[in-house]
């Protein structure tokens, strides 16, 4: 069943990002196909998580990979906030923004030579300044223990779900719970990886890596676009 490669899981989660958002643009979250389509849209933050981590295991550049985070995080901040709010300079900067303080997370638990407290200490502080992010908290805890425990599969998943119940907790306690039925989608990635990922990485062609940088607010300015039209009665 492993016939999934790296390239093949990126792609899905962008489709079911897509899914996603226009399911929060145009379709009700209560109705039964607008918790389909979010379910489908919760395999997109663990997803890019993952690959995040692996990112940053096998890039022979952490700063150029940085930089090439801050730089999207900051070009997806105006097509975001619109998106999200209909105004272009909102406090509200994308995923893109919350890997990159994920990203930060991992490379400061595994370069920087402090106390373990400290460590804990500035990965609680990203995790505050996710807050102005899409998936806030959890795609900067769940790359880190990708990272921590990628040798060994078992704690890897354990950890994930541990970190996603706890943080859903809290989600849901704030929203009846019919609303937030959706969320549980993000248990369906442990399976998805476990069975269709064959650990390979597909074409290394530019394409694949800037892909996702360039669709990211591309996408967001059409959806945009397609609000003003559906909104205003065109």
């Amino acid at each position: 069943m492993k016939r999934l490669n790296r390239n093949h899981l990126k792609y899905l989660a962008i489709v079911a990002m897509v899914v996603d958002h226009v399911a929060w643009a145009f379709v009700p979250t209560v109705s039964l196909l607008g918790q389909l389509m979010h379910l489908f849209g919760r395999l997109t933050g663990p997803l890019m998580a993952f690959f995040l981590a692996e990112g940053y295991a096998h890039t022979r550049d952490v700063k150029k990979y940085a930089l090439r985070l801050g730089i999207f995080a900051l070009l997806s901040w105006v097509p975001f906030s619109l998106f999200e709010t209909w105004r272009p300079f909102y406090p509200l900067f994308g995923v893109i923004y919350t890997l990159f303080l994920g990203l930060l997370a991992v490379w400061l638990w595994d370069k920087a030579k402090l106390p373990v407290w400290v460590k804990a200490l500035a990965v609680a502080a990203l995790c505050f300044l996710s807050r102005w992010g899409d998936w806030p908290i959890f795609d900067v805890l769940w790359p880190l223990a990708f990272f921590l425990f990628r040798d060994d599969e078992k704690k890897k998943w354990t950890a994930y779900c541990l970190i996603s119940l706890l943080i859903l907790q809290y989600i849901l306690g704030l929203t009846p719970w019919w609303r937030g039925i959706f969320q549980l989608g993000v248990f369906l990635v442990p399976l998805l990886v476990h069975f269709c990922y064959n650990g390979e990485s597909g074409s290394r062609a530019p394409f694949h890596k800037w892909f996702f940088y360039v669709f990211y607010p591309a996408h967001l300015l059409v959806l945009y676009a397609l609000k003003l039209l559906y909104y205003s009665g065109y």
